[in-house]
């Protein structure tokens, strides 16, 4: 515990150090978010925060491996995948890049984490091990390139996309304390203390008011980097997948919903929006932090102890899911996620 601790404190201080010199990067170089159709902003402000917790993220990755606590073919999923993203991301936020083309790198660095995780890992449905071979590798691909643009569409107000990668983080070693796993048993658990400590370092530039902005390289690298996580720790125990997939809820469940309810009403999906749940909140608050702190609370107080469930085979993974995400699916759908969009709110 020591170890994960001194881990925690020098990834914090790294990305936070980090981000402040990204900030003056930033307006130094006119990088700067400009409010449009989708923002919940009014005022321009520095993006690419995030390359600070990718930085300090991937450095503790290869000191992880250097120290023999995760192996080699880990380092290399996480680092791979990861790195691509945050890159394409990188360039995005500078510039612009065709959205077929990064739609395609998405899906290269997707195949990377997946080929040195060797195998789409076993699933627990309804108390049955369900094995997919290569079937699993082409949902993984799917499930990866998915989980990393939902995490963009919902990185669209102070502090939400972080919060969700610390709770995620922190919960997620909850589960492993849980488990008969136990902490000594996967070095994943100080991969999540990393990726929880190395977010805060940024989140504390970014909420309750934004001084930097995430951006995609950020935004895009924590969901393809969450996804990936929930991969590993399904391989050392199959009831793990859908306790991490219970954790996620509010991100999933928003973002597909209101991408569904958009298809179906014909809009151009590809188009900017504000018509997500906590776009909407946001808007009915008045209020960022409100929103952000609300989703800490769910996570925290709903999501966490059902998903604690799930991975000590007290609940079936299917039963968990749906026992956890129901009220959400009725929360966005009531609430207009897909269908409300109104003018760009100002916090």
């Amino acid at each position: 515990m020591m170890l994960n601790l001194s881990i925690a404190v020098v990834v914090f201080i790294c990305s936070f150090v980090l981000t402040w010199l990204l900030r003056i990067y930033a307006l130094k170089n006119n990088v700067i978010d400009i409010p449009n159709q989708r923002s919940s902003h009014s005022a321009p402000t520095p993006r690419g925060g995030g390359v600070a917790l990718v930085i300090s993220f991937l450095i503790g990755l290869v000191v992880l491996c250097l120290m023999k606590i995760i192996p080699v073919e880990q380092l290399l999923s996480l680092f791979i995948a990861g790195a691509i993203i945050a890159v394409v991301g990188f360039l995005d936020d500078h510039g612009h890049i065709a959205a077929r083309w990064r739609l395609l790198m998405h899906f290269i660095a997707a195949a990377a984490g997946l080929y040195f995780l060797g195998k789409f890992p076993v699933i627990d449905l309804f108390g049955f091990e369900l094995s997919s071979g290569w079937i699993g590798m082409v949902f993984g691909l799917v499930y990866l390139a998915w989980m990393l643009n939902l995490y963009n569409f919902m990185d669209g107000i102070n502090g939400l996309a972080s919060i969700e990668a610390i709770s995620f983080s922190f919960s997620s070693c909850l589960l492993l304390l849980n488990t008969t796993l136990g902490v000594s048993d996967s070095g994943l658990f100080s991969v999540l203390v990393m990726l929880g400590s190395s977010t805060l370092g940024f989140m504390l530039w970014n909420f309750p008011k934004a001084k930097i902005f995430m951006g995609d390289a950020g935004s895009g690298f924590l969901g393809m980097v969450v996804g990936l996580i929930v991969l590993h720790l399904a391989m050392i125990n199959s009831s793990m997948f859908m306790a991490e997939i219970c954790l996620l809820g509010v991100f999933i469940v928003d973002a597909t919903i209101t991408l569904l309810r958009r298809l179906i009403a014909g809009k151009k999906v590809y188009e900017a929006h504000a018509s997500h749940t906590y776009q909407i909140m946001a808007r009915k608050f008045e209020s960022h932090k409100t929103v952000t702190t609300v989703v800490l609370v769910v996570n925290l107080v709903w999501l966490t102890p059902v998903a604690i469930l799930i991975a000590r085979g007290s609940l079936t993974g299917v039963v968990g899911v749906l026992i956890a995400w129901i009220p959400l699916c009725l929360i966005a759908y009531f609430g207009g996620a897909g269908v409300k969009d109104r003018e760009k709110i100002s916090t």
